[in-house]
């Protein structure tokens, strides 16, 4: 059974892909949560700096903020990376699944 799903780009490009072995595990609501809550603060975060730009703020504040954006961004990553690397990688390596590696190697090179 093959799953197919899709990603965007940041540059807009949409990549559509299937991995021969489904996800055999589930992911931990508590962690999954926690994603959810950093991703949810960050986009939050955008929004501030969004109405800053939008009010004219000072360019240097703008960036500053920015930056912290991005580094709530580049540590959720990081978060998700970890568990991908204890969950889904050790179950595809129980399953024989070498595409899983394969794409993992390509999401991190996406992702730096």
């Amino acid at each position: 059974m093959q799953e197919k799903h899709t990603h965007r780009l940041e540059n807009g490009e949409v990549v559509t892909h299937s991995h021969d072995f489904p996800h055999a595990h589930v992911h931990d609501p508590e962690e999954v949560r926690a994603i959810i809550n950093r991703l949810a603060k960050a986009i939050g975060h955008l929004e501030s700096v969004k109405h800053m730009v939008e009010d004219g703020k000072d360019c240097t504040e703008v960036m500053i903020q920015l930056a912290a954006v991005k580094s709530a961004i580049n540590n959720t990553g990081k978060l998700i990376l970890k568990q991908h690397l204890s969950h889904c990688i050790v179950s595809a390596v129980e399953q024989g699944d070498n595409q899983a590696i394969d794409d993992l190697n390509q999401a991190i090179d996406r992702f730096l």
